[in-house]
């Protein structure tokens, strides 16, 4: 391999194609890549490999059941509880049961977790988990030493090219093929377009859709838009998890108060001071993230501000255990050993997305997908803490697998010769900048913590004909994958983990999971512009 980052110094093709191309640089990306050498692979990112994915953002760890005592069949348990009904159940079993493994892999790559003085890996417990399993790196730097550990391995192997700088705009089809990926130079007009045996799809998730997130910018559901547009089937897609305990501060992406403080016995109250989960949930702060989230909501919306207290829980120690969320309220002025933290619910995972098989297969050729653009069905309704981090590791070492066995084994390191185009289209304009707002404010306001068919059906009809106005890839793909997640939010009548509406408060007798293609919510986006609830929210003065 000749360089690294944002060159563009094409390379002598392989029968003309690139052998796998994955668009996306965290974790699951990066993982896949290093688990197929010394196939070629070229990674496309949009940001600095190893800086604005959500992976390198995770506190909490990786789950896994490592302990003496515990085990992958309770893991499994605790999983399908917290996934309320949907998850499956087989996949979950494999993933909980792989752990271990993938766990070692990571050691193997140099990730330095956190180990008790016998030398044995040092555990946390979080949220709906029955016994301490988070595997941690200096208590809420796990994502960042991760994805250092493994963007320095990434760069050690000859067999991956990287490109930073790159945003995904098309995945390129033939028939019912997927042959390559279309994406453009960000902040600028370049596009290229990379052909392929194998495209991965890790591109994260879709937090940046929504006004108050805990993800980076990149998280815009464009992987998934893609896909759709691709004629994938997304399955799960209303199930977006709320973090509960978000720093309310007014920054955006809005700072993490991880989990794991709640699960050192940090506290929630309002601004009376009353602990407003007793009652609520039996596990306290410690129950399932939806229900924290709608609880700290309810006192929002009723007018009380809500706070993390963790002076007697934590106190002196803040700083050394939490260095990362102390940094942060050390920034907005604010000092969580002798004073309140305050926290608001913000996006924070998708549990749905382009649903995928057991070896990460979408239903399209040619396409795989890992990490939180997948749906695998390991999360269900609502994702247990720190199985994120576990899900893009076991599912990218299994894409490596099924690549590597559907595909010829190549160990020359060529490249195929990049497409570089001008595309005068792409060039900014006031009114995309305008529908990014308008999508972030709906969805927010709409598509959040608490959904009714009313709002749901408006936003669905405003996206529709803010689309027409979009003529980037980019923003139409946001805008694509904010009307996935509103439609299948509307087709979804009853509450379930992540998805609650207010006029369906209760579950339906039979769980199941959704499936939907993009034709099915264009359909329904059509419907909503031509009814009366459309009309009026259309009417509104501020469409844009």
């Amino acid at each position: 391999m000749s360089q690294f980052g944002s060159s563009l110094a094409p390379a002598i093709a392989l029968n003309g194609v690139d052998d796998v191309v994955i668009l996306g640089g965290g974790l699951a990306g990066l993982f896949c890549a290093l688990k197929l050498a010394p196939r070629p692979v070229t990674i496309v990112t949009n940001a600095p490999i190893g800086t604005g994915t959500s992976s390198a953002w995770a506190q909490g760890g990786i789950a896994a059941a490592v302990a003496e005592g515990d085990s992958h069949i309770s893991h499994t348990q605790d999983t399908l509880i917290a996934g309320d009904g949907i998850c499956a159940a087989s996949i979950v079993e494999g993933m909980t049961r792989e752990a271990s493994e993938r766990i070692h892999d990571l050691l193997d790559y140099g990730v330095p977790f956190d180990k008790d003085l016998a030398g044995k890996l040092a555990l946390s417990r979080e949220a709906a988990h029955s016994s301490s399993r988070v595997v941690r790196v200096r208590g809420d730097m796990a994502g960042e030493a991760i994805m250092q550990a493994l963007v320095e391995a990434a760069y050690k192997t000859p067999s991956i090219r990287i490109l930073e700088g790159y945003i995904g705009s098309q995945l390129i089809t033939e028939g019912r093929y997927v042959t390559g990926i279309m994406a453009r130079r960000r902040g600028g007009t370049q596009r290229i377009t990379i052909p392929a045996k194998a495209v991965v799809l890790a591109s994260g998730g879709i937090g940046h859709l929504y006004g108050t997130t805990t993800n980076p910018g990149e998280a815009n559901g464009h992987g998934l838009a893609m896909a759709a547009r691709a004629g994938a089937l997304i399955s799960d897609a209303e199930f977006v998890q709320f973090h509960p305990t978000a720093l309310n501060v007014d920054l955006d992406p809005a700072p993490l108060a991880s989990e794991a403080i709640r699960g050192d016995g940090a506290i929630l109250v309002n601004n009376e001071g009353r602990r407003f989960m007793e009652g609520v949930h039996p596990d306290l702060e410690l129950a399932p993230r939806d229900v924290v989230a709608r609880a700290i909501h309810t006192e929002i919306t009723e007018g009380r501000s809500t706070f993390l207290d963790c002076r007697e829980a934590i106190g002196a120690s803040f700083p050394e255990h939490y260095s990362r969320v102390y940094a942060a309220c050390q920034k907005a002025g604010i000092d969580p050993v002798k004073g309140l933290i305050p926290v608001a619910p913000a996006a924070h995972y998708h549990m749905g997305g382009v649903m995928t098989d057991a070896s990460g297969r979408t239903s399209v050729d040619n396409l795989w997908a890992a990490g939180e653009v997948a749906a695998t069905g390991a999360h269900g309704a609502n994702r247990l803490a720190s199985n994120s981090l576990l899900e893009a590791v076991v599912f990218a070492s299994r894409i490596a697998e099924d690549i590597q066995a559907l595909m010829p084994h190549h160990r020359v390191h060529h490249w195929a010769e990049i497409d570089n185009r001008e595309d005068l289209a792409s060039k900014r304009n006031p009114q995309e900048r305008a529908v990014v707002s308008l999508v972030r404010s709906l969805m927010s306001r709409h598509v959040g913590v608490v959904r009714d068919a009313e709002g749901l059906q408006s936003t669905l009809a405003r996206l529709h004909k803010a689309e027409e106005l979009c003529r980037r890839d980019s923003i139409r793909n946001m805008v694509i994958a904010a009307k996935l997640i509103t439609g299948s939010a509307l087709l979804r009548e009853e509450s379930r983990g992540g998805h609650f509406r207010s006029d369906f408060p209760q579950k339906s007798d039979v769980a199941s999971r959704s499936y939907t293609k993009l034709s099915k919510i264009e359909a329904l986006a059509n419907e909503a512009v031509a009814s009366d609830i459309g009309q009026m929210a259309l009417a509104k003065e501020d469409m844009l």
